[in-house]
Order: structure tokens, then C-alpha cells, then sequence
């Protein structure tokens, strides 16, 4: 049988399409030839990095050490990338715009968040995390650097959610796709002042809340994932952060929804330049995420989805999940990084 031929069966006609079989095997060369488990080497070697920065007062160092490891293993990678989002700064506190990583190879756009929470690792917290999401070439969306009101869910909630609905509502519409009542329902906020408005209508609908201290794109996956007892994630975090985790969702089988919240007229310009009108638009899933998205994560502190990087004698030991729409596959790896082939102690189980 020829891959890919259509073959005469006996008593029939010609069928189109290939065997069931021939249909499993290209789907696993598809998966053997995805560099999509690559990029956790990335954000493996940021979160070692900077979790020698827990609670040690300082997000600069923290920050700079994971983005000075990723870029380095980044580059060791086959690929001819374009770092759109998560450059490093230049001297003058710039970010670098443009800037090409990798050996040469595989064209793709970055979208890079080193790590998620510099103040949870500065102050000793929990959730802080590497992220690294990849996308074919000119597919991540070029967003103006502004706040943006979002709202998540994840595939059981799908097509239930409206950004331009009260919050009350959309609680309820969650609710009644898992078969809950509302104060059933967990809703996941960032612990910040310009939310008062918004606890107060969650408080109203009846709904749980979970204030968390920092970690946007965290929060947003945790809504999800089934375990992490989060419903839904609402607020108003950067625009990059939104970009990043629309990949991670588009993944899961998620949906964000999210629209610009510019605070002064020289944002409002900034959105026109970059091509946006209607600064009233609310961005779907497929508009903010960038094209077959790959999104790996990396635990730096423990959190409710990734355990946090431990230090052994002779190793590190690392958590991480990898998400890929071209393998349409999830994984969670468990990493062993020994720092020399001097073994001094057993590889334990994960326990």
C-alpha cells in the first residue's frame, strides 16, 4: 500500500484518504519531528536560573539571570527565530526589538516571558514560572504594550463567556456549563487595587475568589486545567501576558477574550499605530494567538500547576509542561539536571 494512494478494496470503488493506520503513523512523524519538547530545555535552564533568586529582594537579578540562561540555550537550538516579545533590555532599560536567536533553521516568532512574577521569586512567593511560546514566522500578533481587560476559561466553559456581558453573567454561564451552582465556581484575580470594582461584582454573582499576588498568564492556565480549582480568570494584565497565555489556551482547548484598556491618550495613539482603530474591540482566541502555537512552561516556585525548581547536591530537579496545537499533545515533564557526571546521589522518584 503507497502512503497517501487511494486504493481499490474488493466490491467497492475507489476510497480516498489513507488507511486508519497510515493516518496514526503520520501523525507520530509529525510528532517525532516537532521541535516543540526543544523549548522546555529554554525555560528549564531560565527557572534554574532564577530560582537561586528566591526570596532574596531582588526581581532585577532574578529577571536578568532567567533571560540571560534562556537566550543562551535558545541559540543552541536548530532554528532562525525572531524574538517578538521578552527581548532583553539594552543599557538604557530599552527593550531590544527584533533580535534573532538560535543555530539557523526552523523560521519562528517568540514570544518570551523569562519569568512570570519577579516579585513572587523577590519576595519568596508561589506560582512563579518560565514561559516560552513559538509560532510560525509574522504570526504573533504586534500588540501596543498596554494593560488589556481579559476573561479565560477553559474547553468546558468555551463559547459561554462575554467580555461584553457583566460579570455576573458570565459566572453564571460557567456555572451552568459545569453543572454548578455560581458559588461553586472559582474565579482567579490578580491582587491589585484597580480590581476593587470587580471582587465587589464577583462578591455579588456569588462566585469564589482567589486573589493572587502576581503571575497573569499563570492564573490563566490554571483556569484551564482541570485540579487546579480555578473556574475562570478575570481581570485587566498586559498585553503580552494576553498573547502568551492565548497560546497556552488555543493548546487546552481554552478561550480568551480580551480588549485593550488604554489609561491615556498617548496609549490611545499608540493602538492606532499599531493598527487599531477600535480600541473597544474585544480580541478572540485565534487573534491573539500565534499560528500551530507551542507553549512550554517552566515551575520555578511551587504552584498549583508546576512545581517549583529543588536544588539537590548534584542536580536540580524541574517541572514543566509543553503544549503543542501541531502534535495536539500536552505533556508534563519531570527533569533531572545533573551539574557535572560526578553522580553523588540517586535519581529519586517523583514523589
Amino acid at each position: 500500500m503507497l502512503y497517501g494512494v487511494s486504493v481499490m478494496l474488493p466490491g467497492r470503488g475507489m476510497t480516498p484518504g489513507r488507511h486508519p493506520e497510515q493516518r496514526r503513523m503520520g501523525e507520530e512523524t509529525t510528532k517525532r519531528s516537532c521541535l516543540c519538547q526543544s523549548y522546555v530545555a529554554a525555560t528549564e535552564c531560565a527557572a534554574i536560573a532564577a530560582g537561586r533568586w528566591l526570596g532574596r529582594g531582588d526581581e532585577h537579578g532574578a529577571r536578568d539571570s532567567a533571560t540571560v540562561a534562556m537566550h543562551g540555550a535558545l541559540d543552541e537550538l536548530p532554528i532562525d527565530a525572531r524574538v517578538v516579545i521578552g527581548g532583553p533590555e539594552d543599557e538604557d532599560g530599552v527593550e531590544v526589538t527584533d533580535l534573532r536567536v538560535g543555530q539557523g533553521g526552523l523560521r519562528v516568532d517568540l514570544a518570551i516571558d523569562a519569568l512570570e512574577g519577579a516579585e513572587v521569586v523577590a519576595r519568596g512567593g508561589t506560582g512563579a514560572m518560565s514561559m516560552i511560546v513559538a509560532g510560525e514566522p509574522d504570526t504573533v500578533p504586534a500588540l501596543p504594550d498596554m494593560y488589556m481587560r481579559k476573561m479565560a476559561v477553559g474547553p468546558v466553559g468555551k463559547g459561554r463567556i462575554d467580555l461584553r456581558k457583566p460579570i455576573g453573567d458570565n459566572v453564571a454561564a460557567v456555572a451552568e456549563a459545569f453543572g454548578r451552582k455560581p458559588n461553586d465556581i472559582t474565579a482567579i484575580v490578580l491582587d491589585r487595587p484597580r480590581h476593587h470594582d470587580l471582587l465587589e461584582e464577583l462578591r455579588d454573582a456569588g462566585a469564589r475568589i482567589k486573589l493572587i499576588q502576581d503571575g497573569d498568564v499563570t492564573s490563566t492556565i490554571n483556569a484551564a486545567i482541570r485540579g487546579t480549582n480555578d473556574h475562570i480568570a478575570v481581570g485587566i494584565g498586559g498585553s503580552r501576558q494576553a498573547i502568551i497565555a492565548s497560546a497556552a489556551l488555543m493548546c487546552l482547548g481554552g478561550e480568551v477574550q480580551a480588549q485593550l484598556w488604554p489609561t491615556s491618550r498617548t496609549e490611545i495613539e499608540a493602538a492606532r499605530e499599531s493598527g487599531i482603530i477600535d480600541t473597544e474591540r474585544v480580541f478572540l482566541t485565534p487573534d491573539l494567538a500565534p499560528k500551530s502555537a507551542i507553549a512550554a512552561a517552566t515551575g520555578i516556585s511551587n504552584g498549583d500547576l508546576l512545581r517549583g525548581v529543588r536544588y539537590l547536591g548534584d542536580s536540580a530537579r524541574t517541572h514543566s509542561v509543553v503544549m503543542c496545537t501541531r502534535c495536539n499533545r500536552v505533556r508534563f515533564i519531570d527533569g533531572i539536571h545533573f551539574h557535572d557526571r560526578d553522580r553523588r546521589e540517586e535519581v529519586r522518584l517523583l514523589g
